[in-house]
């Protein structure tokens, strides 16, 4: 099924985007989170296939060895790159990957004309980083449940936001919440009310 419509202008993307907030998972305008949950199967690996398609241009013109998996997970189109040598692809505190992820996106944006939620990992990053949030995660609820003290957690990108929101919000008697402004958005454990 192709999408025939026209995407929203700028000026009226920006002002539905301001009520609406962002989604903590993905960093993206929740507008268009409520769009893409619309969006079937076959779109989704669609869009994860146009992700593969510019992940490998990418690497091809890098000269970095990777295969691509290119697969639709938890209702989001996701790209795998595994390989040796892709540490530079990720970067200090997946910082490059975020970047890249950004790009991949707008290239699906382009061929598509709609938002993605699309989530790529090189060199199984995320999936090393979510084990490491769900530890900081429960140690932070140890603490709070301890001296009953918020507990701020170090500023954090909204993908290590929401591994850590999801952690904290299966644990009973405690909440978590974000404040602050990109980039030194963190959370803030406490007390549930």
């Amino acid at each position: 099924m192709t999408d025939t419509s026209t995407p929203p202008s700028a000026e009226s993307s920006a002002e539905a985007v301001e009520p609406t907030g962002t989604d903590e998972s993905t960093g993206t305008p929740a507008e268009a989170k409520k769009s893409e949950s619309v969006a079937s199967d076959g779109d989704l690996f669609r869009q994860s296939e146009i992700a593969a398609d510019y992940v490998e241009g990418l690497l091809d013109i890098l000269d970095y060895d990777g295969d691509i998996d290119e697969l639709v997970s938890a209702g989001r189109p996701m790209v795998e790159v595994v390989g040796g040598r892709l540490q530079p692809l990720v970067g200090q505190r997946g910082a490059t990957l975020e970047a890249l992820q950004e790009l991949t996106r707008l290239a699906i944006f382009r061929a598509t004309g709609s938002p993605s939620r699309l989530l790529l990992d090189i060199g199984g990053y995320r999936a090393a980083r979510r084990k490491e949030l769900a530890a900081v995660a429960r140690n932070a609820v140890e603490k709070v449940k301890e001296h009953g003290d918020p507990v701020r957690l170090e500023a954090m990108s909204a993908f290590e936001r929401k591994c850590v929101h999801d952690v904290v919000n299966a644990i009973t008697g405690v909440q978590s919440e974000s404040e602050g402004v990109e980039p030194n958005r963190r959370i803030v454990v406490r007390v549930a009310d």
